[in-house]
């Protein structure tokens, strides 16, 4: 049964990783890989003197820890109000209406994003209403970076908060029960039981995160910048897919693809050490 599985993964995951090799090469797609010249750490040595280089590791870093950031506290302030909520009804409804932007792709959501926040988009028209002139969002160095980030915790926030909720659910309901006992009010319940419960969960999830520093959506950044936004909005995916496939270098893109993989790959391993120093996360 794990037959099929296990080919297509060798096929499609671990056969491309020999394209690796352009990273050392002066590929030329006519002589392919074995004719092409070796050129070493040449191709590192350009994309690292590149200008743009360290701005575009800049807005990659800075992207990717505001995502997480705002992409746990959001949610877990989303999930203790909703704890407080007494009907039913009304925490399912609102549950489901927070959790549906997980299940549609940036292809989609990229075009909503782009209609709102366009000249002549309901955000300026409601901006227009308040006498503020209108606003280029999503060509605008100073907004962009703000649009990107809100955009994805707003994706994504509904999938971390059915976790906390799961972790809230979990706590001992006892604890709350001698807790009013005592005279604790809903604040003091939240800081000295619903926290403290949920904080094995919290901190794991912010480890696990640390995996992803390199990893600023590419496909989100992909469908929403332009030129004009590159100075802020341009990361370490997007750069490689134009270096790439726009000016057709090739080693250049690859080599800027391997730095970003061996980056990544350590800081996933000392996410899953600390996961299982700190909570006793195992993956096997």
């Amino acid at each position: 049964m794990l037959l099929p599985g296990v080919i297509v993964t060798l096929i499609y995951s671990y056969g491309p990783m020999f394209g690796i090799v352009m990273a050392f090469q002066k590929f030329r797609p006519a002589q392919g890989f074995f004719n092409s010249d070796w050129v070493g750490w040449r191709n590192f040595e350009y994309v690292f003197n590149l200008p743009d280089f360290n701005q575009i590791l800049w807005n990659t870093i800075f992207i990717s820890i505001m995502k997480i950031i705002f992409s746990l506290a959001v949610p877990l302030l989303l999930a203790l109000l909703l704890n407080e909520v007494a009907k039913d009804w009304f925490k399912r409804m609102v549950q489901t209406s927070i959790f549906l932007p997980f299940f549609l792709s940036w292809a989609v959501l990229g075009g909503v994003m782009i209609e709102l926040f366009s000249l002549n988009g309901p955000v300026n028209a409601l901006a227009k209403v308040f006498g503020v002139d209108p606003i280029m969002f999503m060509a605008s160095n100073n907004w962009f970076v703000t649009i990107l980030i809100g955009s994805d915790v707003w994706k994504g926030m509904g999938y971390n908060m059915i976790i906390f909720l799961a972790a809230i659910v979990s706590i001992n309901a006892n604890l709350y029960e001698a807790a009013e006992v005592d005279g604790a009010g809903k604040w003091k319940q939240m800081l000295h039981i619903t926290l403290p419960g949920m904080s094995t969960i919290i901190i794991l999830l912010a480890t696990l995160s640390l995996g992803s520093v390199l990893n600023a959506g590419f496909e989100q950044v992909l469908i929403l910048y332009n030129p004009i936004v590159y100075e802020k909005g341009d990361v370490i995916d997007t750069f490689a897919y134009r270096l790439g496939l726009f000016d057709q270098q090739y080693s250049p893109a690859a080599a800027i693809g391997l730095f970003k993989s061996v980056i990544s790959f350590f800081l996933v391993s000392m996410s899953y050490y600390f996961a299982y120093r700190f909570n006793n996360y195992r993956i096997f």
